[in-house]
């Protein structure tokens, strides 16, 4: 039984809430959480992560929406960056808010919560999409059968983004496929195995995105398909499939994450639908911190 499995097995609270299992506790009394500005203590800036990515540009729009926002930063890190930060405050107690997204392997190892986001700039849930470019389905009509059929759980993706803490992205991935090889049948029903084709995937740089072309790259390859896998930015991969120098994904997150460059390509490529429901985009911060909604948050004046 792998260690999610085990927390799982023993009544530990699912990974995707907003709260979860975790390292973190505070025995500050709720008089001393009322007295903190947590505006001021995080220096009214919330920590970021790649400039690409399409969390942060929502974060952007997110911070130009609320009025109470007014004068707040979007400091742009990277993933490694900001897990590294909220590492350091967590283990301090000290306040911090990053921008977050679920499913991600941080929910597990702290307790974390989302703010709640009237606005709903940061958008509401969305899910992964299968997109390939144009002529795939009558060039290679095994791997479109077998992508247009790929589809999962979120516990699924974060099972393999929680083994891969301990070991590789292949191996979790591997590992997850030998366990789940009714799901994997049900894919390849009635999809023809071929003799060395080559098809690339591209993907983002990130876990779960790893996670999912992972298994999709195994589950070509048993059938006999030459996989490569290309991880890009994001602009750079909905161009690839426009432009037909890559065959497919499974990464996007719509309609939000990167609606923009969808909607900018949408007539170039094949949209196949969702592979993955129930992605969430949001800011986060500790457990401990007594604040809930985007809204609490105070202008820097």
């Amino acid at each position: 039984m792998n260690k999610l499995k085990l927390l799982l097995a023993l009544g530990l609270p699912s990974i995707f809430l907003f709260t979860a299992c975790g390292n973190g506790s505070t025995e500050n009394s709720d008089d001393t959480q009322e007295d903190i500005n947590y505006s001021e203590e995080v220096n009214y800036t919330v920590t970021g992560i790649e400039p690409g990515a399409g969390i942060t540009e929502t974060a952007h729009n997110t911070i130009d929406s609320y009025d109470n926002l007014a004068g707040w930063e979007l400091e742009e890190s990277s993933t490694a960056g900001m897990l590294a930060q909220l590492d350091t405050a967590i283990k301090s107690e000290e306040p911090i808010i990053v921008t977050g997204w679920i499913p991600h392997h941080k929910f597990i190892e702290y307790d974390l919560k989302m703010l709640e986001d009237p606005e709903g700039t940061m958008g509401e849930g969305e899910a992964a999409h299968t997109i390939t470019r144009l002529g795939l389905e009558e060039d290679m009509p095994s791997a479109y059968e077998l992508l247009d059929a790929f589809n999962w759980e979120l516990d699924d993706m974060q099972e393999i983004m929680y083994e891969a803490q301990d070991t590789d992205i292949e191996t979790a991935a591997s590992d997850w496929l030998d366990d789940n090889q009714d799901k994997v049948d049900e894919w390849k029903e009635n999809v023809d195995e071929v003799n060395d084709e080559e098809i690339e995937i591209v993907s983002m740089p990130w876990e779960g995105e790893q996670a999912s072309a992972a298994v999709v790259e195994q589950v070509l390859s048993d059938s006999g398909y030459e996989v490569t896998v290309t991880e890009v930015d994001p602009a750079i991969l909905f161009e690839s499939l426009a432009s037909s120098s890559a065959d497919a994904t499974v990464a996007p997150a719509l309609p939000v994450t990167q609606g923009h460059l969808y909607d900018k390509h949408e007539d170039k490529i094949v949209d196949l639908g969702p592979n993955l429901e129930g992605l969430q985009n949001g800011f986060v911060v500790p457990e401990y911190m007594d604040i809930d909604s985007i809204e609490e948050l105070e202008p820097n004046e």
